[in-house]
């Protein structure tokens, strides 16, 4: 048998509780790639100028 969920404001609390969850993790993963994406970036050469070597 399964469980009916309580037609209180309790339940509706929770479902909205884990929507808003889930999308504050879903834009810190989104920020976590971006700043990923601007750090290798940071480490390419300039164009038209030859890496330093000793």
């Amino acid at each position: 048998m399964t469980k009916k969920l309580p037609k209180s404001l309790g339940g509706k609390a929770a479902i909205g509780a884990a929507a808003i969850g889930s999308a504050a993790i879903a834009a810190a993963l989104l920020y976590a790639n971006k700043r990923k994406e601007k750090k290798i970036d940071q480490h390419k050469t300039p164009t038209g100028e030859p890496p330093e070597t000793d």
